[in-house]
């Protein structure tokens, strides 16, 4: 089952494209998307196709910055039901959990996690799609529009302490640091934010507990996921939690607000295991983090959960046929 998105994930992308000189209806077609589609913010559309187009766009505009200036557009929360129940939480911790929640109706392969420790607050978004996808600008866009979404909830009362990009830095970072306004991190281990736990409970002066109430009577019909979702919510939690070590059978289904059984038979109607799901994302990450240079071999098995280096090697050898240091080796190689 290809993994969709609702095209309102999208919106701003037209406007950009123009006024950067693109014609947006070839690119759009280019990528196999259906431009009717996409300009109807109801209708769904590839994740990994939407992924491949703000690729190509940021190319062919020879324009880094061009995820961030799609996020730029979003002025509010948008319209419909999500959205107006979004926009009238109480507080952006209530949104975080919501947007949460709601996944199924907003874009199924993002994943988010609220992570609390003390007065510090780590929000991470994950993009889980396909191993190969590019998904630089989709992520700058992701998090740009959190950014967007929070100023417009709380104001000037939203500053984040950092955002952290898993990716590299552009070489020109003018544009990032005026949009976010705070210290960028790159080359991290997730994508997300840093910010104070005062933020997340600062109240919304334009929450509307009764207008919420209605739109979650009009959302929660709709909000059903099909077995193949359900797998790929199981996945979305593994690569949230694996680098936190919490990535195990009960952690994820408590992440989930499952019980241990009931996911396990949501992967046993998938013909799949919570093992088979773990060894796969730990698959992808590891690629994701050896391609990073900076991280020592010692710190990419402690992210991927191994405490012995020894065992990650075994592992990883096993897998691909090399020892992680010549696989390292051979790809940074190649990529330069």
């Amino acid at each position: 089952m290809e993994t969709m998105l609702r095209s309102a994930a999208m919106s701003g992308y037209f406007d950009v494209a123009r006024r950067l000189g693109l014609n947006p209806v070839d690119l759009v077609q280019k990528v196999g998307i259906d431009a009717a589609a996409l300009a109807n913010p109801d209708d769904r559309v590839p994740v990994a196709a939407a992924c491949e187009l703000m690729e190509l766009s940021a190319e062919m505009a020879c324009c880094p910055t061009f995820g961030l200036q799609v996020a730029e557009t979003r002025r509010n929360f948008g319209a419909g039901v999500v959205n107006v129940l979004l926009a009238h939480k109480r507080t952006l911790r209530e949104v975080l959990l919501a947007t949460a929640q709601y996944r199924h109706l907003l874009n199924e392969a993002l994943a988010m996690h609220v992570e609390t420790a003390g007065e510090t607050v780590t929000i991470r978004e994950e993009l889980v799609v396909h191993p190969g996808t590019p998904t630089r600008q989709a992520i700058e866009l992701a998090v740009g529009v959190l950014m967007r979404h929070s100023s417009a909830l709380i104001g000037e009362r939203w500053k984040p302490r950092a955002v952290h990009f898993a990716h590299s830095a552009p070489a020109d970072l003018t544009f990032h640091r005026r949009f976010f306004g705070c210290p960028l991190v790159y080359r991290s281990d997730f994508n997300g934010f840093i910010c104070s736990a005062d933020d997340l409970d600062y109240p919304n002066p334009a929450a509307d507990p009764e207008l919420v109430r209605y739109a979650e009577s009009l959302a929660g019909p709709m909000n059903v996921a099909d077995i193949d979702s359900k797998v790929l919510e199981v996945r979305k939690a593994i690569y949230l939690l694996l680098p936190l070590e919490q990535a195990t059978v009960e952690l994820v289904a408590r992440h989930l607000g499952l019980s241990v059984r009931t996911m396990q038979r949501h992967l046993e109607s998938a013909d799949t295991s919570f093992s088979a799901l773990l060894d796969e994302v730990r698959g992808d990450l590891a690629v994701r983090y050896m391609m990073n240079p900076s991280y020592p071999i010692g710190r990419v098995a402690a992210l991927l959960g191994y405490t012995q280096q020894g065992s990650f090697t075994k592992w990883f050898t096993a897998r691909s046929g090399v020892t992680p240091r010549a696989w390292r080796a051979g790809h940074l190689m190649r990529r330069d």
